[in-house]
């Protein structure tokens, strides 16, 4: 027995120690919980509640509604739409890569487009969404929702989008909207805007964004471990831009574009009273949705590379010889400076010969003795010839600038082309060069250097319509709030004058009617029923012909490029003006056959006549 009790002995030391060693850890564990615990509750507390209060709460940005862009009859032009974009939030995401291509795969996006937005808005704070993909349509809307569950950090967002009622319509002054880039983040004019916002890139768009973009809101919402909204705790709404009302009517801007579809060129109508562009139209247009949903950079360079130029507002932009629509200048300055009365008579043999060549007329048995009226109703250009010998480039120079050609419109739109009125100065200045006097002659028919846009030929005519004042042209009317109350009148204004008799503008609008209504007029195709139109056909070489060229080949001979412009500009009714209307057609001939009818097109909507078939002069 004392045998045994000496065996069992160390073995109860043994458990004690051992119990011990236990009690002992256990409580250096506590010991250390406990000193951990007041660690992070009373020395790193307020840390670490900020931290959890972070990661519970999250800060969304609410983009403004854009405003509403209507017509001058209060038609909708341009609205706002839903849009349901998707964003991944960083801070909720424990393998990014994996979830862009899962994402990839869900939406059937390339995952590195997805890759290079995340790598865009590396810079900003983790818990700030980055926006991957906008205006999902409805089936990659459904996809997502329906695997959103499986992917924590993943949001849908719903933003306010602009929407182009009608495709195209009236795109380049209207202009689109597009994100924001790079450049414009660092200008000093975009103060405010941030990564992924959209504002005006072209048009009034562009012209009007601090009036149009209104100003952004925010709201603080409380999420679960996934990221998934739970509750809103805090909301500033945001406040919708201005609304715009323009000068625009869009019934006339619509049968313009239809005029010139399938064509290259521009019209432009006004009302030579004040200014109001009624209606502007370059052609080839571009859909404006497109650029909101982002182009692509093979549809960017096939837009640049298009000959046609669709990006070109070519009412502004686009810088051509006027032509024979340049004839009323040289006949006002002639009529002003004394070298031509109405009466005086000259002949047109079919060509002038001066220097080493022979300046041919466009009738090619010529006009025989006419006097300045029927000159100009019939388009002579050896009279004019004449009368360009007389006068030099400079006194036609003056004449034109009186009119407004070789400066810009001051539309407000960018870009606009300020033409070019050539003169003796300008051409020692620019090639070192006297200026030449057989030079005289192609400016009096409106060849040579010089060059407009259709809007200054719409201001031009206006001026001549309207009795001598040069307007501003004005496409936006006023400003009003998102309720409908008027905030701002955009008023018209006058900003030269032609000092012209008025004898000689009376003369002017006397031989414009002429040229549509008289028998021998060349711009018989825009005749109106009931309403006197007065007007000026225009054909614009593009090359320049040999001698022994005839003048009047058949269309369809000639190359698409060598092909000559063709213009008409008109107002109506010649007693009391209520619009003007300039169209140009690129390469499209004679004037009188491709844009006279064209121009007729748009006075008919105007005054609401019903359409007529009729027999086109194939001339001037």
């Amino acid at each position: 027995m004392s045998a045994l009790r000496h065996v069992e002995m160390p073995d109860l030391e043994a458990q004690r120690r051992r119990f011990q060693a236990l009690v002992a850890v256990v409580v250096a564990v506590f010991v250390v919980l406990t000193l951990r615990l007041w660690y992070l509750q009373l020395i790193r507390g307020e840390y670490y509640r900020e931290l959890s209060e972070n990661n519970r709460i999250r800060v969304e940005n609410i983009p403004p509604p854009r405003g509403t862009i209507f017509d001058r009859h209060g038609r909708v032009l341009v609205d706002i739409r839903p849009s349901f974009n998707l964003a991944v939030i960083p801070d909720d995401i424990q393998d990014m890569d994996q979830t862009l291509t899962q994402l990839s795969r869900v939406l059937g996006y390339d995952k590195s487009a997805l890759e290079e937005r995340v790598e865009m808005a590396a810079s900003e704070p983790p818990f700030r969404p980055i926006t991957l993909v906008r205006d999902m349509t409805r089936d990659q809307l459904g996809a997502v929702e329906s695997y959103r569950f499986y992917v924590p950090g993943v949001a849908v967002q719903i933003e306010p989008r602009r929407s182009y009622e009608w495709p195209g319509f009236a795109a380049h002054l209207i202009g689109y909207v597009g994100e924001i880039d790079e450049r414009q983040l660092r200008d000093d004019r975009y103060v405010g805007y941030r990564q992924g916002d959209y504002l005006g890139k072209y048009g009034v768009e562009q012209q009007w964004e601090r009036m149009l973009n209104g100003q952004r809101g925010g709201r603080q919402v409380e999420v679960d471990s996934a990221g998934r909204q739970l509750r809103v705790l805090r909301e500033v709404p945001a406040l919708p831009g201005q609304n715009l009302v323009l000068t625009l009517d869009a019934n006339l801007q619509r049968r313009a574009e239809e005029a010139l579809s399938g064509k290259a060129g521009a019209i432009v109508a006004l009302d030579p009273n004040n200014g109001d562009i009624l209606a502007m139209v370059s052609s080839p247009a571009f859909d404006q949705n497109r650029f909101i949903r982002g182009l692509s950079t093979k549809d960017w360079q096939d837009l640049i590379d298009d000959p046609t130029h669709p990006l070109t507002n070519k009412a502004i932009q686009g810088a051509y010889p006027p032509g024979s629509t340049f004839k009323p200048v040289v006949d006002a300055a002639a009529l002003e400076e004394g070298v031509a009365e109405p009466g005086t008579v000259l002949g047109c043999a079919g060509q002038l010969p001066f220097g080493n060549r022979a300046y041919r007329c466009w009738e090619k048995r010529g006009h025989g003795r006419l006097d300045l009226y029927q000159a100009l109703v019939r388009s002579c250009d050896v009279y004019h010839y004449q009368l360009g010998l007389k006068l030099g480039v400079d006194r036609m120079a003056e004449y034109a600038r009186r009119l407004g050609y070789g400066s810009r419109t001051l539309i407000g739109l960018s870009n606009e082309a300020r033409g070019l009125v050539p003169s003796s100065q300008w051409k020692l200045q620019r090639f070192g060069i006297p200026w030449q006097k057989g030079e005289d002659l192609s400016i009096a028919i409106g060849q040579g250097f010089l060059l407009v846009t259709p809007l200054q030929q719409a201001v031009a005519y206006a001026t001549i319509a309207n009795g001598g004042k040069v307007l501003q042209p004005r496409i936006v009317q006023r400003v009003e709030s998102p309720e409908g109350a008027v905030l701002e009148e955009v008023p018209s204004q006058v900003v030269g004058e032609a000092k012209l008799k008025p004898t000689t503008l009376e003369f002017l609008r006397r031989a414009l009617a002429g040229v549509v209504q008289d028998p021998g007029g060349t711009g018989k195709a825009a005749h109106l029923p009931g309403i006197l139109v007065g007007g000026k056909t225009g054909t614009a070489q593009v090359v320049r012909m040999a001698d022994d060229e005839p003048r009047n080949r058949a269309l369809d001979k000639i190359p698409y490029e060598e092909r000559d412009h063709a213009w008409f500009v008109c107002f109506a009714p010649v007693e009391a003006p209520q619009i003007v209307v300039a169209v140009l057609v690129e390469h499209g001939g004679h004037g009188g056959s491709a844009s006279a009818p064209l121009a007729r097109q748009v006075l008919e909507e105007f005054f609401q006549i019903k359409p007529a078939t009729q027999v086109v002069r194939k001339s001037e």
